[in-house]
């Protein structure tokens, strides 16, 4: 009796098994996976990243490439099924080997909604001295504000061949903060500083 006991035991835990690998599979199969990639080259890998993306099968959500000295630099967020997001990061080894380069994958996810986050756009705009960029990102950080994206460059005026600094910067305002008192705050800085400066909402 104890044998045949044993023996319906594994034969019960036999067929449950399977089943839940399967629903497993089937389950990670729809599921919506996130994955972000990295690229710092001598030229850019553009085409050949986007083709692979196609082949595939995932969708391709945002890119950004820019020029860093004589690098580029490209930021790709892509997502797709489980078994598209696995083909696709199973061909990356390929790529490196083929290419000579090393790429950053790793797996993320959607970012939240921010009901809560008003966006505005900040412009500066001064004559170029070390340490401007870090003092703008304490400023928004000491006040509890999010820099969402930011753009820099430093650069010589055509007219007057004078070293400048500029910056585009998308912040998260909390819904809560009054915004004439940031605004305030925020020009008092820069004046400080000699920045000229601009908050205005986003209106796209």
């Amino acid at each position: 009796m104890l044998l045949a006991g044993l023996g319906a035991t594994s034969i019960l835990q036999t067929s449950i098994q399977p089943t839940r690998a399967l629903q497993w599979r089937d389950q990670h199969r729809t599921k919506t996976i996130w994955s972000s990639l990295r690229w710092l080259a001598k030229k850019s890998p553009l085409l050949l990243l986007t083709r692979r993306v196609g082949e595939s099968g995932c969708h391709l959500l945002e890119s950004r490439l820019s020029t860093l000295g004589d690098d580029v630099a490209i930021n790709l967020l892509l997502m797709g099924s489980w078994d598209a997001v696995a083909k696709f990061e199973t061909s990356v080894p390929r790529i490196e080997r083929e290419e000579g380069i090393r790429l950053i994958l790793q797996r993320t996810a959607a970012k939240e909604t921010q009901n809560a986050m008003l966006p505005y756009l900040v412009e500066v705009v001064a004559a170029d001295k070390p340490g401007i960029l870090h003092l703008l990102a304490e400023f928004f950080i000491d006040h509890g504000i999010s820099i969402e994206s930011l753009s820099s460059n430093r650069y010589r005026a055509m007219q007057t061949g004078a070293e400048m600094f500029s910056a585009q910067i998308t912040i998260g305002i909390p819904v809560k903060t009054h915004i004439a008192s940031l605004r305030d705050d925020f020009l008092e800085f820069c004046d400080a500083q000699n920045l000229d400066a601009i908050m205005d909402p986003m209106k796209f």
